[in-house]
């Protein structure tokens, strides 16, 4: 088990400073496999906060500040919605959610979503970010959408989608950790591991990511997402059809 977390949080924390996405969909799908879905909404949120937080720190000079707040605002009216609600999810619609992010983010037409940098474009990033996040653990390739028409490089989308990102998974663990009590506990020493191998992981990405052309991260990001998203959906078929 600690083998197992040590590399899957490298792993996940490379590909996800790679690409500004993907590795928290393979993360959750590890975690989901060996832990309650409560524990490892709270390992995953701490394991995801570090490597997007370490990942703005990174590229801080690139982070989008004025999008940022915004999009703090949004969270914090999704936050409310489900503190009131209380709602926590099984492991098939965690794996279900997982698989479908991806299709959502490819079916909804560009034009219809607002881009982030665009009037209330962040806020509603912000809000559907964190309703994602509470549900299926992930909401990258979604978020993805709100920069698809956006000119901002791959440096400024990879950094503000971070500084997006460590603001959601901390607001998921704050809320998972609180209304779940004992039942979303996670050891000590699974921390740990988690956040030293998420700082690893996503300072070695930072020279690959120098290194890839606009062109390329695109079409990777989109290609590496769906074969992700396609695998979940199948899991998460599965476990309903065999319960």
């Amino acid at each position: 088990m600690l083998s197992l977390l040590a590399v899957s949080v490298l792993g996940t924390s490379f590909l996800s400073g790679v690409f500004g996405m993907a590795g928290g969909m393979v993360l959750m799908g590890i975690l989901i496999a060996f832990m309650p879905v409560s524990a490892a909404m709270v390992l995953h949120g701490t394991a995801q906060m570090t490597s997007n937080g370490w990942r703005a720190f990174l590229w801080r000079r690139n982070v989008e500040y004025r999008l940022f707040g915004r999009y703090i605002l949004g969270l914090l009216l999704a936050a409310l919605l489900f503190t009131f609600v209380g709602f926590v999810p099984d492991r098939a619609l965690v794996l279900l959610g997982l698989g479908i992010i991806p299709f959502l983010a490819v079916l909804i037409p560009a034009r219809h979503v607002p881009q982030a940098s665009s009037r209330y474009g962040a806020e509603v990033c912000g809000f559907l970010n964190t309703c994602l996040q509470f549900i299926a653990g992930v909401s990258g390739p979604l978020v993805d959408v709100f920069f698809v028409r956006s000119d901002m490089d791959r440096r400024a989308v990879v950094a503000t989608k971070a500084a997006f990102q460590t603001i959601t998974h901390l607001a998921k663990l704050v809320y998972f950790s609180r209304i779940m009590g004992g039942d979303a506990a996670v050891e000590e020493w699974a921390i740990g591991i988690a956040i030293t191998m998420a700082i690893a992981g996503t300072s070695i990405s930072k020279f690959v990511l120098e290194r890839l052309t606009d062109h390329q991260f695109r079409r990777y990001t989109q290609w590496i997402v769906m074969t992700i998203g396609v695998v979940y959906l199948s899991q998460g078929v599965y476990v309903l059809a065999t319960r």
